[in-house]
């Protein structure tokens, strides 16, 4: 069949192999067709007779890692299996989705990308990167070469996805005695330089390398592959006076020498995702809208919940981390992330709850939007505000409720952020003001979605 070099042919008798798309030192990437499911795929193929026990066992991690991983900044696997070549040598194979587009060096090579591309790409990338962090795995070869690109066209951000999982690792791990460093030379930490046991700040550092070439357009650590390798333990990546005075702090922050002194990947994907929205000109309303009618307020904020089209849209890592955080920086056993609609208050993240929605009457959500200010119930038993409420009265028991509302840019309240307590508690102005930023965050995630998908904002004519 020749599938490990690409020619014409099938792979089990499902995949149709087409052009080869990429290829690597024990592996070839091809585009296929999969004839089962009617749909096309990238077959990366390894050349198992040629390569050594440490070789294939990396073939066979990156086979488990890309198992169990799913996020849409890591490129999907989809199947996996070994095939026997027509000289009877064995090829591990995965079945992955197909990207359509470059990878990232293949983009750099076109031109320059502009600020507000490469806030997106290095969004994308963290968001990734956080979630590798918690399952455990550090990436260890973050490079331009391993991140591909979707581009969707019509003027829209291209998004991009990290690839290729051979070298990737469990976090923390020792090095054996003999272990050679791995990686590549350009893109190395200074930890993985001294062959130091690898955390997620290494990838920080590699990702902020590779920003900061989409920015100058250069590699910051040229050279042999002992002579980069070394250098970056000696000195800090140069970021000329050219990069933009915001992104000059974070890429400095980002390839600190030491792991200790780099942001967190969390802080890295929060610090992105307003460089998102400040490159994309998105800023608030610089002036307040005068009050319209109730009745006339209720539907024009009816409207923007519907223009941002998150109504019974399934769960999502980005707001589910934001009820999880919100839960555990106040210590309550339940927080909510609620949109409230005409005649519902719907559930978007939940934590603490295995609940969707409620009715619009019962929700203390339906009246904290009413108000601009944060809506805060500390003993629901005698506050006369929540006394006829069913949540408190009922079996669910509630004793106290603070909540903030979704506010947008054009000053509609969505829904709320809000935690809640089986007992009765006090809570303190910074912890209020937590729950104001993190609704705000929330807040922001939609707008950027919006900008992402080429919607124009609502704030954008202000």
């Amino acid at each position: 069949m020749g599938a490990a070099t690409g020619e014409a042919g099938s792979l089990r008798g499902r995949y149709r192999m087409g052009e080869v798309i990429g290829r690597g030192g024990m592996a070839a990437v091809v585009q296929a067709r999969d004839e089962l499911l009617g749909r096309d795929v990238a077959v990366k193929i390894f050349r198992t007779g040629a390569a050594g026990e440490d070789e294939i066992r990396r073939q066979r991690t990156e086979v488990k890692l890309l198992a169990s991983l799913s996020h849409h900044s890591v490129v999907t696997l989809l199947d996996a299996g070994v095939d026997i070549d027509d000289d009877g040598s064995p090829h591990i194979y995965l079945v992955m989705e197909l990207v359509r587009g470059p990878d990232l060096k293949e983009r750099l090579a076109r031109g320059p990308l502009s600020a507000l591309e490469i806030a997106q790409i290095g969004y994308d990338l963290a968001e990734g990167l956080e979630y590798l962090h918690v399952e455990g795995v550090v990436h260890r070869d973050v490079k331009p070469a391993n991140i591909l690109l979707v581009e969707p066209g019509s003027g829209r951000l291209a998004r991009a996805k990290l690839t290729d999982f051979g070298i990737a690792d469990l976090e923390g791990r020792v090095p054996s005695s003999g272990e050679q460093t791995t990686g590549t030379a350009a893109y190395l930490s200074p930890e993985q330089a001294r062959r130091d046991p690898v955390t997620g700040a290494s990838d920080v550092y590699s990702l902020g390398l590779v920003l900061l070439e989409c920015f100058t357009g250069t590699v910051a650590f040229p050279g042999g592959v002992v002579e980069s390798a070394l250098r970056r333990l000696t000195e800090d990546p140069v970021v000329p006076d050219s990069v933009p005075p915001a992104w000059r702090d974070v890429l400095t922050a980002m390839t600190a020498r030491d792991p200790a002194d780099r942001p967190g990947v969390a802080e890295l994907v929060l610090t992105l995702r307003q460089l998102v929205m400040a490159e994309s000109g998105v800023q608030p309303a610089l002036v307040p809208h005068p009050a319209p009618a109730e009745q006339d307020r209720e539907a024009a904020r009816l409207s923007a919940v519907h223009r941002y089209g998150v109504l019974d849209t399934a769960p999502e890592p980005s707001f589910d981390r934001l009820t999880a955080l919100a839960a555990r920086v106040l210590d309550a056993p339940v927080s909510i992330l609620s949109i409230v609609d005409a005649d519902r208050i719907w559930f978007k993240s939940h934590h603490g709850i295995d609940l969707d929605q409620i009715d619009r009457d019962p929700g203390l959500c339906a009246s904290a939007i009413l108000q601009d200010a944060p809506w805060i119930i500390e003993d629901a038993r005698v506050d006369p505000r929540a006394q006829e409420n069913p949540l408190v009265t009922g079996e669910f028991g509630l004793q106290f409720y603070a909540g903030v509302p979704l506010r947008t840019s054009d000053g509609h309240n969505l829904g709320t952020l809000c935690v809640l307590d089986f007992e009765p508690r006090g809570i303190t102005d910074d912890e209020v003001a937590t729950l104001q930023d993190l609704a705000s965050v929330a807040v922001t995630e939609l707008d950027l979605r919006m900008v992402s998908a080429g919607v124009t904002a609502p704030f954008a004519s202000l």
